[in-house]
């Protein structure tokens, strides 16, 4: 059971980096941010979940049977993660790349501690065990002063596939594709530094003062990070209705109006985008067949464009009614990976790029979001994302883009390289 308690917020912005800062000295935390983006089907601005009273921490196998256990025997706010590398507990798959970063392929907590702000309303909840504390941390948090961090160390990026060989690798699916392997599949590549010493808060606030994305997300697992801004939401169950909202399509930004229009335009009519669009569209309809009341599935909007930061992206959002023989964990199992990350058809897909790429994708183009009491859900697609291992002093981001047929290598790699743009200059 927990205790609510609401408050007035007189200045929100500050109040989220008091709450963010304080949040620091806890083993668990995820800090989620829609930085006001407008968009639909979201409950809030922010929310912050610390310290778990239980948790799951699980290798791929059976590990979706594990989540929907605990899901249902907690009925409580969970919040965590479900790395890419799940695809091996849904098909014959394997992860054989290199990874630098070990985190566990899922990990789930329990919070004793959340905060979750709309607006200037603040709602504190607590589980019954600590609700003594609340008045205790809310006058620290209000009465801390924003702390300068700063972090001095320059770090070497290095590059996992050279452009040469990401060439070579782009022209190798193109075979594919032209003997009907595949129609098209996300193809990533790494960016990474050994021996890295960074500041994870500070590293975060640079990012999302750069990006402002609507799927933020700083995530703490004891020596293990997260730092995301994510403008993709993978998957939200709002009582019956579930949607997805899947992005294909990137075209740059300008500081001239005029230019910036003129990349809008040509993002909105490039018939490459819009197929890839599309084609992942249909694959997330079809992903949403399995657990949809008949004739449910529908496509609420097509190949929109929307504005962020750093780019223009092409968004569709795809909507289905929840049958009731299926639970909330039965959705993320039938539609994971995200067709997004993936490419279609699925499993083909899966295991070309598997073969191709040079790192295990890890907790990269996986999800991260939470569960409610009441078995609703919410999950971003991990991108625009740095993972770092405190302990093992490695860092890591990846990008990647969608090829099919109409693909041209250097273009995908100049793609590749825009949206690296962001966690580059964080990162250096």
């Amino acid at each position: 059971m927990r205790v609510s308690i609401h408050k007035n917020i007189a200045n929100p912005k500050l109040f989220r980096e008091q709450l963010l800062s304080w949040a620091q000295q806890f083993r668990e935390v995820i800090f989620l941010d829609s930085n006001s983006y407008p968009q639909h089907y979201s409950n809030f601005d922010c929310v912050l979940a610390v310290d778990a009273f239980t948790s799951l921490k699980t290798d791929y196998y059976n590990a979706f049977e594990d989540l929907k256990q605990y899901q249902q025997n907690t009925k409580d706010w969970l919040f965590g993660y479900l790395s890419y590398d799940l695809k091996n507990d849904i098909e014959k798959l394997n992860s054989n790349n290199f990874d630098g970063l070990n985190f566990p392929d899922l990990f789930f907590f329990q919070p004793k501690k959340i905060f979750i702000l709309k607006g200037n309303q603040l709602e504190i909840q607590y589980l019954m065990m600590c609700d003594d504390e609340v008045e205790e941390d809310f006058n620290t948090i209000v009465e801390s002063r924003k702390s300068k961090v700063e972090s001095h160390q320059s770090l070497e990026i290095e590059q996992r596939i050279s452009k040469e060989l990401y060439i070579q690798k782009v022209n190798k699916m193109l075979e594919h594709i032209h003997v009907g392997d595949m129609y098209e599949a996300n193809f990533c590549m790494e960016f990474y530094a050994e021996n890295a010493v960074i500041n994870p808060l500070e590293k975060f606030q640079k990012l999302n003062e750069i990006s402002q994305a609507p799927f933020t997300v700083f995530f703490k697992n004891n020596k293990q990070y997260l730092l995301s801004a994510s403008p993709e939401r993978y998957l939200t169950k709002v009582g019956d209705k579930i949607i997805s909202q899947p992005i294909k399509g990137t075209s740059k930004r300008f500081a001239d109006p005029v230019e910036d229009e003129k990349s809008k335009a040509y993002l909105l009519s490039d018939e490459k985008e819009r197929a890839e669009n599309i084609m992942i569209t249909d694959l997330v309809r079809n992903d949403l067949s399995h657990t949809a009341q008949k004739g449910s599935v529908e496509v609420e909007e097509l190949c929109a464009i929307y504005s962020f930061l750093q780019v223009h992206q092409m968004i569709s959002t795809v909507t289905s009614k929840l049958d009731p023989q299926y639970s909330a964990v039965d959705v993320l199992k039938t539609t994971f990976p995200m067709g997004s990350m993936t490419g279609a058809p699925k499993i083909s897909v899966m295991e070309i790029v598997e073969n191709l790429e040079e790192t295990k994708r890890g907790l990269y183009s996986g999800a991260i979001g939470y569960f409610t009491p009441d078995g609703d859900f919410d999950f971003n697609v991990v991108i625009r994302s740095i993972l770092y291992n405190q302990e093992n002093k490695y860092v890591s981001f990846s990008v990647g883009s969608a090829i099919t047929a109409l693909s041209i290598p250097e273009k995908e790699y100049e793609e590749c390289l825009l949206k690296a743009k962001a966690m580059h200059e964080v990162l250096r």
